[in-house]
């Protein structure tokens, strides 16, 4: 089971980068993008600073990283089931959202990386890291283009050799295991290499299920069955036992509105009020990468368990409220404005 729930926090963070355009990471919308996660930290060290002085956190740094991402694939999710995801508001969502994720990930596996080692010598392993991923994603990029190669997946991507998930999972599995003998974490690795099969993967008219198919994988076995084992591991009990650490809860999820919210005001004259409250709703969705986050805290001992749940807990309220009332202020904007 621990196997499989591994499997699934990988997965989850290949599905996120598999979301991620490049293509569309240019000009002012990178560097707004950039911009606002620059703030997202400054505001989340500034939280992180308030919550150690009240006793409630060890490293400030830890949380105010953990406040950074956002959950790329379900703001995908919800932005097409509303018809915006090519609209303004979704593309810079989704633009601003790749940058947090991408950088958070960056961030924890180069700060708090649990495999040891001075923060220079990772630096070091991830250039080395970074060199092979482009290497390799040449290398996928160059035979996907090749008429003998495309023929054959197209062949077999529909029989029982799922030739094309086999392969996704293949290149999953490969740069989670060079990302650990790198010494980096593995959710760097499982990230990349959704990143690389969203790169190469960009035209999708020969195969519309494949992504489909890996979301099925994820969204209906692996990813489950990792939030249910994360779910037997948090301290509820030391929460609910103590009025004061459940009003833990809501300040922390204060904290997330405020570190991934107040960045989408640089947005505000490009989209207006509206769209930019529920951009900033959007950006403030998070639950996956809070999750890995504070089991990385747990395990090296800088963030208690009953933190953990805490964050983990206004983490899922997040999933649950500001995608919904992001929504309703969609609808509610000027023309219903896209």
């Amino acid at each position: 089971m621990q196997i499989v729930a591994l499997l699934g926090l990988g997965f989850q963070l290949f599905l996120a980068g598999l979301e991620i355009d490049v293509h569309r990471l240019r000009g002012r919308v990178l560097r707004l993008a950039v911009l606002g996660y620059l703030v997202t930290l400054v505001i989340g060290g500034l939280a992180g600073w308030g919550f150690s002085v009240a006793g409630w956190v060890q490293d400030p740094s830890l949380l105010a990283v953990t406040l950074s991402a956002t959950s790329l694939g379900l703001v995908v999710l919800v932005l097409k089931d509303a018809g915006r995801v090519e609209g303004e508001v979704g593309q810079s969502t989704i633009a601003t959202a790749s940058v947090a994720d991408f950088a958070a990930v960056l961030v924890l596996s180069l700060v708090f990386s649990t495999e040891g080692g001075s923060t220079g010598e990772r630096l070091v392993m991830l250039a080395l890291f970074a060199s092979l991923v482009a290497v390799t994603g040449m290398a996928v990029l160059t035979a996907g283009r090749s008429q003998r190669v495309g023929a054959t997946l197209f062949r077999l991507q529909d029989t029982t050799a799922q030739i094309r998930v086999r392969a996704a999972v293949v290149l999953l599995v490969a740069f989670v295991v060079l990302a650990e003998q790198f010494g980096l974490e593995t959710i760097l690795g499982a990230f990349l290499a959704g990143a690389v099969v969203g790169l190469v993967d960009r035209d999708s008219s020969t195969h519309p299920q494949f992504r489909v198919k890996l979301a099925a994988i994820g969204y209906g076995f692996l990813i489950p069955v990792f939030f249910i084992t994360s779910g037997l591991r948090l301290d509820l009990g030391g929460l609910l036992d103590d009025p004061a650490a459940l009003l833990r809860v809501p300040l922390f999820l204060l904290a997330l509105l405020a570190a991934r919210g107040v960045p989408a005001l640089l947005w505000v004259r490009r989209l207006g009020a509206r769209p930019t409250a529920a951009m900033a709703l959007l950006q403030a969705t998070s639950l996956p990468f809070i999750v890995a986050a504070t089991q990385l805290g747990v395990a090296t001992g800088l963030m208690s368990s009953v933190t953990s749940a805490a964050l983990v807990c206004a983490g899922l309220l997040s999933v649950l409220l500001f995608p919904a009332l992001a929504l309703v202020l969609l609808k509610r904007s000027d023309g219903g404005r896209q």
